[in-house]
């Protein structure tokens, strides 16, 4: 069973085809704006890379992934990518971006295991990666923080122009966007599960970066899961924390909830990937090609990350469900519900 929310106060502001008009709009504005922010050049990206590379990502390490042979090449094994994380920092190196440059592109997933489809997920995912060459010096939390400021602005920018040009969406964003790390978020709600900590976090300050996501926190667990081979989490950061990687989460009163945005952080260098492969107790993937390029000292030091596109243009034009602005597959319960409720998916 789909596990959906309706407001049965719900009416989408938009028609379809102003909508479909709308899509258009933000992914152009907001292209160019984080573009602008982060020195970014725009780059052609693969749907599916070879099966045993290293390249494609492995999210919280249970994730199947949609596999397929190649009739020309002796049936080799091709995998549709989870996410380009890794990708990236190879085309940094093999295309010559130096430290202050970075590219972004279109990502698109399909991630078969998403365990809960609802208004948020989807079996589709598209986002647009990015990611920039950064120097030794700035391996630090002051300059995450800095990366995540420039990103917000690119954000609370295109929800300006969103609203200038279809005024009865009105603006939500702060003008500003706050920080707090995991162990904080333990202190504050230890009754609450992490994904409840996030929504109360959103809720107060409208728009929160949340630091440190995929070490272990105080209490033994971890607030979420993220690879090993990518984002720093192991790194300390002061105060007796760790992680240099984070989530953008924005409080979106459409679903009274904190809505995830971004995921991004600065990328591991050799010895923070050994330390998180072997707290995964994945050391064996050292032999990969990926991994020995950077073991090898060959891929440059980085900060990436994603960002929705059909999320991002859900929240600005204030829709109550992903399908109402990109295409998939949905349980069948979910469909008629919908439709019920007079939700439009496309």
């Amino acid at each position: 069973m789909s596990d959906l929310y309706i407001d049965p106060k719900y009416k989408s502001i938009l028609s379809l085809r102003e909508t479909e008009k709308a899509i258009k709009e933000i992914k152009d504005y907001f292209e160019g704006a984080l573009a602008r922010q982060l020195n970014l050049q725009r780059v052609s990206a693969p749907l599916f890379v070879r099966k045993g590379s290293g390249v494609n990502d492995d999210l919280n390490g249970i994730e199947r992934k949609v596999t397929f042979q190649i009739r020309d090449d002796n049936d080799a094994d091709a995998e549709v990518v989870l996410s380009l994380a890794k990708w990236k920092r190879m085309v940094l190196a093999d295309y010559g971006f130096g430290a202050g440059e970075g590219l972004y592109t279109d990502m698109n997933a399909i991630r078969p295991d998403e365990e809960s489809l609802d208004n948020l997920h989807s079996l589709y995912v598209d986002q647009w990666d990015w990611e920039r060459v950064i120097r030794p010096q700035e391996r630090n939390l002051d300059f995450l923080k800095d990366i995540v400021r420039k990103i917000y602005g690119a954000l609370w920018e295109t929800e300006n122009y969103v609203c200038d040009l279809y005024p009865k969406i009105r603006p939500v964003l702060p003008k500003e966007i706050q920080f707090v790390h995991t162990e904080e978020l333990l202190e504050m709600y230890p009754d609450l599960n992490p994904r409840r900590r996030e929504d109360k976090i959103a809720e107060r300050y409208g728009a929160v970066f949340v630091i440190g996501i995929g070490g272990q926190l105080a209490d033994g667990t971890i607030h979420d899961g993220r690879a090993p081979d990518y984002d720093d989490w192991v790194t300390p950061t002061g105060q007796g924390r760790k992680g240099l990687n984070g989530d953008i989460f924005l409080w979106y009163p459409v679903l009274k909830r904190g809505f995830e945005i971004s995921s991004m952080g600065i990328r591991v260098d050799k010895e923070a990937m050994l330390k998180q492969l072997e707290i995964r107790n994945v050391i064996e993937r050292k032999k990969f090609a990926w991994h020995k390029r950077l073991l090898d000292g060959e891929l440059p030091l980085s900060i990436g990350g994603g960002i929705g596109q059909s999320r991002l243009c859900m929240f600005l034009l204030r829709k109550i469900h992903v399908g109402e602005v990109h295409a998939s597959v949905w349980p069948q319960d979910m469909l008629e519900k919908c439709s019920w409720a007079g939700i439009k998916l496309l």
